[in-house]
């Protein structure tokens, strides 16, 4: 018989959009783990338009005020509350009662966190345990493969309809990276908001550099920005 963890990889294998990640493998990973609340997310699919959800997030996703977000940008492994904090200290970061215990584990694409697995239980329900993340570290791997493979497909489709930028040499995240050059957001407003390192920005720009053999981040986005590069393969 198919254990339960193991139909989740399969339901994430089969998983052909994100909307079917939702349907398919978020309610399972719910189930599996006896979560008050959980979710699958990715970083660039936010609403950031929303003023409000932009306050919220700040803190949330900052690796400044939040240890579990640091841990995850950090080490890029599975982690729970009391892996990185008392319970008084969790309290103030976090007063809601249905997240007393928070467990996260990241989705990670070319070597960058895209995107967070989360689960909460409330006071009256156990704490998450080593098990615990042991299995969301599988889970993450899957959805890691997924979001490398089927996922960076369907983002890289989504926006080829709008994207401003005339050129196919760079990755989907440097396209984003590039967007942000383009808005004058420095190094580390860029890796803030990406939820990656300054020095991953860093990296990431270098390489851009170097693939459109420009010296400034001014001349890359004139570059990318003109019409005669619509057509270059």
């Amino acid at each position: 018989m198919t254990s339960p963890l193991k139909l989740l990889f399969e339901a994430i294998n089969q998983a052909r959009s994100e909307n079917d990640l939702h349907l398919q493998v978020v309610p399972g990973i719910g189930e599996y783990f006896a979560a008050k609340r959980w979710r699958i997310f990715f970083f660039e699919q936010l609403p950031l338009a929303d003023s409000n959800l932009q306050k919220i997030l700040r803190i949330a996703l900052s690796i400044e005020h939040n240890p579990i977000a640091r841990y995850l940008v950090e080490r890029h492994a599975p982690v729970h509350e009391a892996l990185v904090t008392s319970p008084k200290a969790w309290k103030i970061i976090c007063p809601r009662p249905d997240h007393w215990h928070v467990m996260a584990g990241p989705i990670i694409n070319h070597n960058q966190l895209v995107g967070v697995v989360g689960c909460t239980r409330e006071k009256s329900m156990p704490a998450f345990d080593t098990q615990n993340l042991t299995d969301l570290s599988a889970i993450c791997l899957h959805l890691s493969v997924w979001a490398t493979t089927v996922g960076s497909q369907e983002i890289y489709q989504g926006k080829s309809q709008h994207q401003p930028f005339k050129t196919a040499r760079l990755t989907s995240r440097e396209l984003q990276i590039a967007e942000l050059v383009a808005l004058g957001k420095t190094n580390a407003e860029i890796g803030h908001q990406l939820w990656i390192t300054e020095n991953s920005v860093k990296q990431a720009l270098k390489r851009m550099f170097r693939k459109l053999q420009v010296s400034s981040r001014a001349e890359m986005v004139a570059q990318l920005l003109a019409p005669r590069h619509h057509h270059l393969k």
